[in-house]
């Protein structure tokens, strides 16, 4: 069992940063893939980055060149780094796990999710 506690959302104007945290309790954390997915007000959620387990990275070309996703092992936690922010990336962003994933672009193979934190980006 993982549980998953996301950080760092807030309120910030365009071309502005933000760094979102997420928190793995329960051991083993290297053993999983992680990812980012976001949601806004009416839209499917939709994928944002992901790390394997062996920390090979894959980034949504809708973020690509802007967000780095990457991982602690040591301190249980995945991060995803935003810059250069637009009014279109806000929504409500979501850390996922999967065990010994290789960082699916798939929101349907990760097992367990956070409660999510919001980003606003105004314009």
């Amino acid at each position: 069992q993982v549980q998953l506690v996301e950080s760092g959302g807030g309120l910030v104007q365009a071309g502005g940063s933000l760094r979102l945290s997420c928190a793995a309790s329960g051991r083993a954390f290297s053993n999983y893939a992680m990812g980012w997915f976001r949601q806004a007000p009416g839209k499917e959620r939709e994928f944002v980055a992901a790390i394997s387990w062996t920390s090979v990275t894959v980034t949504a070309d809708s973020v690509k060149g802007r967000f780095t996703i990457f991982r602690d092992n040591a301190k249980n936690t995945v991060s995803l780094q935003m810059n250069s922010l637009k009014p279109e990336d806000t929504a409500v962003y979501y850390c996922a796990a999967d065990a010994f994933g290789g960082g699916s672009a798939s929101k349907h193979v990760y097992e367990y999710w956070g409660q999510g934190t919001q980003v606003t980006v105004s314009s």
